[in-house]
């Protein structure tokens, strides 16, 4: 498993040194992301190689939450007098991503029982 997560590390540091490389606005770890995907399908790695430690991350994922609320904390001042707003707005966005989300991956599982 701790290969398997330093694996998808490796893959993420190939994204942020393609992004340092070009000088690419898109930010490293989604050109990482990319290329994971492009490996998967092209079947470069096979999936049973990440699965094991996807799976752990999955399980532990609230915890990778904790310093993004923590530093949101920090910038306590923001919120001051359109702290309402953002707050609207962040759980708008949250109800659209998950939304959207459920909709993909059903759409997938459909698709692939299909197949």
């Amino acid at each position: 498993m701790i290969i398997q997560i330093v694996g998808l590390y490796l893959i993420y540091l190939a994204g942020r040194g393609i992004q340092n490389l070009f000088d690419l606005f898109i930010p490293g770890s989604v050109i990482g992301l990319v290329l994971l995907f492009i490996l998967l399908s092209l079947k470069i790695v096979p999936e049973r190689f990440l699965k094991e430690g996807i799976s752990f991350m999955i399980r532990h994922l609230p915890f990778f939450f904790v310093p993004a609320t923590v530093g949101v904390i920090s910038y306590a001042y923001v919120f001051k007098g359109k702290g309402l707003l953002l707050i609207v707005i962040g759980l708008l966005s949250t109800a659209l991503v998950m939304a959207i989300s459920g909709l993909v991956t059903q759409w997938m599982v459909r698709r692939r029982e299909e197949a």
